[in-house]
């Protein structure tokens, strides 16, 4: 027991995140066009690492493959966020989800093919086997199923879409939760990271438009804000994808049983 406690300490202090006091996951949904024209250039400039979580119906997909092929040629993480972006279509406002690809019509079956289907499409971009995945719209169930429990060893990890800074011994790998950006200045978004630091935790961004491009948006001057604001402080932050920090997490859970 006494070790266990000693283990669980550290996941408090400044060892815990490669020698740093946080770890920050910057994540972009929905494989946009702005994620290849705004996004990708800017962390680029910076030598920042990130994850995009990519549906297979988008057009980026076919009219930009050579951009998406690119970006993880250079340490950008191509991860599954379902063929078809299926949510549930009775949570109120999402008027948006249309019968064919509501997941309350959905069975078990349909969904894990159709992530399935993705990793295939996705391994065939990158050549790469190992990956994570992103619940469209955060809804984690059918019904009452949780449809990971069914392809969880295709995956090192699952980010959800509950606002939290989790320390690296609470993390459920498989419901990572993360704060998506919607109009927050530079500001606000330095102050999650500042907020991380003094708790010693893991902190994940969601991002969908970049100056532009989706309903859901972060202005280009506040999202520069906080890519400098990383930069300037690698030293004390851990910035990496999240296949990389997932992987890190589990083994540092691993040595916690």
């Amino acid at each position: 027991m006494a070790g266990i406690v000693g283990v669980n300490a550290i996941a408090q202090n400044t060892t815990t995140w490669q020698g740093r006091q946080c770890a920050v996951v910057l994540t972009y949904d929905d494989a946009l066009n702005v994620d290849l024209d705004n996004a990708i250039p800017a962390l680029d400039s910076l030598g920042l690492k990130a994850t995009f979580y990519l549906s297979g119906y988008s057009g980026t997909l076919d009219t930009r493959l050579k951009d998406w092929r690119a970006a993880a040629a250079n340490g950008h993480e191509l991860a599954n966020h379902t063929l078809f972006h299926p949510c549930t279509g009775s949570l109120p406002g999402r008027g948006f989800v249309t019968s064919d690809y509501d997941l309350d019509n959905y069975s078990v079956r349909k969904i894990t093919d159709e992530i399935r289907m993705t990793n295939a499409f996705l391994k065939a971009m990158d050549g790469k086997t190992e990956r994570t995945f992103a619940y469209p719209c955060g809804d984690t169930k059918i019904h009452d199923t949780a449809y990971i429990e069914w392809v969880k060893n295709d995956f090192v990890a699952a980010r959800g879409t509950q606002p939290e800074m989790p320390a690296i011994d609470t993390i459920d790998l498989y419901n990572i939760g993360c704060y998506a950006i919607n109009g927050q200045t530079g500001a606000e978004l330095i102050a999650l990271v500042k907020q991380a630091m003094e708790k010693h935790t893991l902190l994940v961004f969601l991002f969908h438009g970049v100056g532009g491009g989706h309903s859901l948006n972060v202005s280009l001057p506040a999202h520069s804000e906080l890519l400098h604001f990383l930069k300037q402080n690698e030293k004390n932050i851990w910035i990496a994808p999240m296949l990389q920090v997932a992987e890190y997490i589990k083994q540092f859970q691993t040595g916690l049983k």
